[in-house]
């Protein structure tokens, strides 16, 4: 998906390019010089940075694509809190300060502080701390669980 949204905004870039050219009359490598195409990309990339930041796409579901989603901006399956991406990520927290912006699967669930089970990715972190600040920015599996009551 990923190579195919590059190359349509390249093909588009170019074309966008030599119809600017052809209104200008230039030709040849006046129409296709490095910085004309630069320029042009930055008013494009202007453009669609302009246009995301004025829509709300995910407005219609409460900020949330996908299933059985709650809380706002989560995609994937049975998420909870906020901006969590993949499945049966911030569930059962006491605060809405904990199990938030997690990706993957079995991040930041069943937390009973303040700040536990954040910025997650992989697969079963951050999850069943107490206390504050426990669980948080792991990256692989099953690391940042269970940790006690106190502040880290």
């Amino acid at each position: 998906m990923k190579s195919r949204v590059v190359s349509a905004l390249c093909l588009a870039l170019l074309t966008a390019t030599a119809a600017k050219a052809a209104d200008n009359g230039a030709t040849g490598s006046q129409a296709f010089s490095t910085s004309r195409i630069a320029q042009t990309a930055g008013q494009y990339g202007q453009y669609i940075g302009s246009n995301v930041r004025n829509m709300d796409p995910l407005g219609g579901l409460d900020g949330n694509t996908g299933y059985k989603n709650t809380g706002t901006g989560n995609i994937g399956a049975f998420n909870s809190g906020t901006g969590n991406v993949g499945a049966f990520n911030g569930n059962d927290n006491t605060s809405s300060t904990s199990g938030n912006h997690n990706i993957g699967a079995f991040n930041g669930n069943g937390n009973t502080g303040e700040y536990d089970g954040n910025t997650n990715v992989g697969a079963f972190n951050g999850n069943f701390n107490g206390g504050s600040y426990n669980g948080n920015g792991n990256v692989g599996g099953f690391n940042g669980n269970f940790n006690g009551r106190g502040n880290h």
